[in-house]
């Protein structure tokens, strides 16, 4: 035969026998995971990068959360399906209360006043029988030695990752773990975000940083083991293996919340000292890349360049699915394991993503099982219908995927500075000047423009779901919005022309001068594609004939103008750290003023009246009377003006039908734990909607063949020429 010949049919063969078993296969040829894996209940996602920090004592970001808060466990934790978000037990067996004393040590009731305050007292005990995750730094001996403390350069020259430990070991959960973590707050190695400010309520905080400073010291190379144990001071101390007290300087309901965070999770000593040794640190050895905790997760794989492995912590306890939400949460389904044993999902593989479009089409084809949705996708997957609500589109629902939306517990304004000569001050031109610009700016159409219609304008700082909100007509902004046909409209240009011109700048110029107003907004550059919106802002003034003037700078020029108030006009937002209205009010409290304090107030608002409400406010639990103060607060910053309210941020998630229990928590970070998937819907759907194409493959086997026949005949008449 001829080798061409051969070499074709054999090329053909190969092709045809691999169609045939990818037919017969139960898996499909685009399917980027283990055959083995189709069976199991595991949670695919994504990332886009590196979490920097895995260490609770600096992680802050959204990304590092995902993973933290799978890991570690804070003595309280949000309830899953309540609204507005509640505080329950998550370690601890009660939620912690404070107790509050004078200076002489007298107790006080709940309702003292700020001012009587000098001490206030949370003490907290924790659950017994709590183990941790398995871990190399608790393994030990026979003899009760610990297998990796004194860990020499030859001993680590095999150990590139957490795994290369064979050698593995747990114990129990103590209250000393927690006040270890409070001590690593002002562990001079680290950088906590949340130090300085945590030393301003607990005792003794920042002399224990002092402290430290000196004692370590002695490690000039900024490395070893400081032992934080040997160290005690007042503001969290141990009372016994379950009990701990931390005391604050001051009254500050709102310091429960800061013990969801994982700022406030339990560290065991043995962990830091593992972490500690020499030459841990240059192999990424860390505390960051390798957490260790208690929670229903641990991080058996951390390969930031390809994939992170979350895996059930085989020592985890157990919690329960919780058996009350609110209405509708039975509908969704969202109760269907009411009661029963969690957490669901055996593993979580996040996936390196470094652009959106990979990522939306493997959700589409099923191998991510939630997905985010940007801007390029979005009319792919929503559509708006006549009365402006998100629906999916035909093909989502096709697909049986679902769509969970939430307004965000942030909010994004337009601020100006109360110390400028023109927008600032608290004179009734100034205020009318601030009203017209308020009404003029149509967030309205901002939001449909720029966010895919993903908001809600405002009417104050607080954003929906956080205590002091009021739905309907007794929640607007009165100065901006007209309660019509039963819902908030913007007053008219008109309107806003007239206050203008009673500002005394009619048409847009000063009334006296004859000169036309001109005003100037500072922003951030950030290349091309923020030219539509800056000229957005120009036209939303240029309605009322003012010029606004933009002034774009980076990031770090935008800050320091902003901090010496010598900006006019800047945009500007803020995320909740809790779902507590002091911490959207806080942002207009006079002594929080950048240029007084630094403060995120970032406008200078300085009334002494809201100044003394905030002061009342903060210390009041949620109730009748703290609304009404809370109403008075926001009477006057309405008056006053110095936002533009702005949005609030919507978000919007997708998730597939074999995603279970998919309710929106934007408070809480640990709720993998809660999931379900439902495999055999999965694997399904996934054969479904990746069923190979094959033709443009037989194609090319017909074309091979084809062009291989005339080969095969010239190869017999040139044989058959020689045989002659």
């Amino acid at each position: 035969m001829c080798p061409h010949w051969g070499r074709a049919l054999r090329s053909c063969g190969l092709v045809v026998a691999c169609i045939s078993l990818a037919a017969c296969s139960e898996t499909s040829w685009n399917n980027p995971y283990p055959v083995a894996d189709a069976e199991k209940s595991i949670y695919y996602s994504s990332f886009s990068e590196r979490p920097k920090h895995l260490d609770p004592v600096s992680s802050y970001s959204e990304n590092e959360a995902q993973f933290n808060a799978q890991i570690y466990e804070p003595v309280v934790q949000y309830h899953f399906l309540k609204r507005p978000y509640e505080l329950i037990p998550l370690t601890a067996t009660a939620v912690p209360a404070p107790k509050y004393f004078d200076a002489q040590g007298n107790a006080l009731p709940a309702d003292a006043s700020s001012n009587k305050v000098a001490k206030v007292v949370y003490r907290i005990t924790i659950q017994q029988g709590i183990e941790y995750q398995p871990h190399p730094a608790f393994a030990k001996r026979a003899n009760g030695e610990f297998y990796y403390q004194g860990l020499s350069a030859a001993d680590l020259a095999d150990k590139n990752v957490l795994s290369d430990f064979a050698e593995t070991g747990s114990r129990e959960l103590t209250a000393e773990d927690y006040v270890y973590q409070i001590k690593r707050l002002a562990h001079p190695r680290l950088h906590s975000p949340i130090a300085g400010f945590m030393a301003k309520y607990i005792k003794g905080l920042g002399a224990l940083s002092e402290a430290l400073k000196q004692a370590d010291s002695v490690n000039a190379d900024g490395e070893g083991f400081l032992d934080l144990r040997e160290h005690q001071f007042a503001g969290a101390r141990v009372l016994d293996r379950y009990t701990y007290e931390i005391e604050l300087t001051e009254k500050y309901p709102q310091f429960v919340y800061w013990m969801a965070m994982s700022f406030f999770a339990p560290i065991p000593w043995e962990a830091d000292a593992f972490y500690s040794q020499p030459g841990m640190k240059e192999r990424n050895l860390t505390l960051d890349w390798y957490p260790v905790g208690t929670g229903p997760y641990m991080l058996t794989e951390n390969n930031p360049n390809r994939r992170m492995v979350l895996a059930k912590n085989p020592n985890f306890r157990g919690e329960i699915y919780p058996s009350a939400g609110m209405p509708g949460d039975q509908q969704r389904g969202w109760l269907d394991n009411a009661g029963e044993s969690i957490p669901f999902i055996d593993a979580a593989i996040y996936t390196l993503e470094k652009e959106a479009i990979p990522g939306w089409t493997k959700f589409l084809q099923g191998y991510y099982d939630s997905s985010g949705i940007n801007s390029d996708s979005f009319d792919q997957a929503v559509q708006f219908s006549s009365d402006g609500d998100a629906q999916l589109t035909a093909e989502m629902t096709a697909r049986e995927i679902q769509l969970a939306t939430a307004v965000q517990s942030s909010t994004s304004y337009m601020g100006f500075n109360m110390r400028d000569d023109v927008v600032g001050g608290y004179s009734e031109r100034a205020r009318l000047l601030r009203r017209a610009i308020s009404i003029a700016v149509d967030y309205e159409e901002l939001i449909s423009i720029f966010a895919n219609g993903r908001g809600v304008p405002a009417q104050s700082p607080i954003p929906p779901g956080i205590f002091g909100y009021l739905e309907g007509e007794a929640g607007i902004n009165p100065f901006v919005y007209e309660w019509k046909n039963g819902r908030a409209k913007r007053r008219s240009i008109e309107q806003a022309k007239k206050l203008l011109a009673e500002a005394g700048y009619p048409d847009g110029r000063d009334a006296e001068t004859g000169e036309p107003l001109s005003l100037y907004y500072e922003a951030i550059a950030s290349g091309p594609g923020s030219k539509s919106i800056l000229n957005w802002y120009r036209k939303q003034f240029d309605k009322l004939g003012i010029q606004l003037i933009i002034r774009t700078t980076d990031y770090n020029r935008f800050q320091e103008k902003v901090r010496k108030g010598t900006a006019q006009i800047f945009g500007w937002g803020w995320n909740a750290d809790y779902p507590d209205p002091e911490n959207f009010l806080f942002l207009l409290y006079g002594p929080n003023a950048k240029v007084v304090s630094q403060g995120e107030n970032a406008v200078n608002y300085e009334n002494a009246e809201f100044d003394k409400l905030f002061v009342k406010m903060r210390a009041m639990p949620n109730g009748p009377e703290r609304q009404v103060v809370i109403d008075k607060m926001l009477a006057l910053v309405r008056n006053d003006a110095p936002w533009v309210w702005g949005f609030h941020p919507k978000a919007y998630s997708l998730y597939h039908g074999w995603y279970g229990n998919a309710k929106p928590n934007l408070m809480a970070r640990n709720t993998l734990k809660y999931k379900t998937i439902d495999v055999n819907q999965r694997n399904h759907a996934r054969k479904l909607w990746n069923k190979p194409i094959v033709w443009p493959v037989l194609l090319v086997v017909g074309l091979l063949i084809l062009s291989a026949v005339p080969g095969y005949f010239t190869y017999r008449r040139r044989r058959e020429e020689r045989l002659q």
